[in-house]
């Protein structure tokens, strides 16, 4: 859902070349599904589209060439670290940590089945990171 929505939100703002933005699985039980029909469908309400999108593992190479990567809980940071070792860059960031709820995670919509909440979590989250670049 953050991948489509900082899509949405940059291209709006004029501001798509300044970014290169995608989204990795920190772990491999969704590799090569498509999104999950729940944030499909509150992404196609706001009139987004994820046509094509399947689930993929980061990889070092996500490491190397992407200068933030962005996660949603601290199983993700767990889970990164044990894919790609130490964040010597400190490239690896929970996204609530450009707000005042740093250090909180993301609610997961796999558990909670409420995507609504997760939208408002990303949004704020998303604001914050684009503040805190400047824009």
């Amino acid at each position: 859902m953050a991948e489509f929505l900082l899509k949405d939100i940059v291209r709006k703002r004029g501001l798509a070349n300044e970014f290169e933005i995608a989204s990795a699985a920190t772990s491999r039980e969704e590799i090569g599904n498509p999104v999950h029909h729940g944030t499909k469908h509150k992404l196609a309400q706001l009139g987004i589209s994820v046509a094509g999108k399947t689930a993929r593992q980061v990889t070092a190479r996500d490491y190397r060439y992407y200068d933030l990567l962005l996660v949603m809980d601290n199983n993700n940071i767990r889970n990164m670290r044990r894919l790609l070792g130490e964040d010597v860059d400190d490239k690896v960031h929970l996204l609530l940590d450009y707000t005042p709820r740093k250090g909180q995670s993301i609610a997961d919509p796999w558990y909670t089945g409420d995507f609504d909440i997760t939208y408002d979590d990303i949004m704020e989250g998303l604001t914050g990171l684009l503040q805190h670049l400047g824009y």
